[in-house]
């Protein structure tokens, strides 16, 4: 099987819910489906678990505090910005 056809384009465009295990059971059983017959699909798969495990190896340092803070701030800001220009 060609890496070409709509199953290919279906399983690719949910590989990132399905690494994370974010995706109901029926669509899931599918795109395993797909990747134990498509070895293609599967490479790609690989090549993501890969970087997604490389990414959560490497993303270890926490920020500092104050960055933090700011960026709480910031979000706490627009949160406010939102419930007041809600009708």
């Amino acid at each position: 099987m060609s890496c070409e056809g709509p199953d290919c384009e279906k399983a690719l465009e949910n590989l990132y819910v399905f690494l994370d295990h974010e995706i109901d059971t029926a669509s899931c059983d599918e795109i395993q489906s797909h990747l134990d017959d498509c070895s293609e699909c599967l490479n790609e798969f690989h090549l993501e678990q890969i970087v997604k495990a490389l990414v959560g190896r490497s993303c270890t340092e926490v920020a500092p505090t104050p960055l933090r803070e700011k960026v709480m701030f910031q979000i706490r800001t627009v949160q406010v910005e939102i419930r007041t220009e809600s009708p």
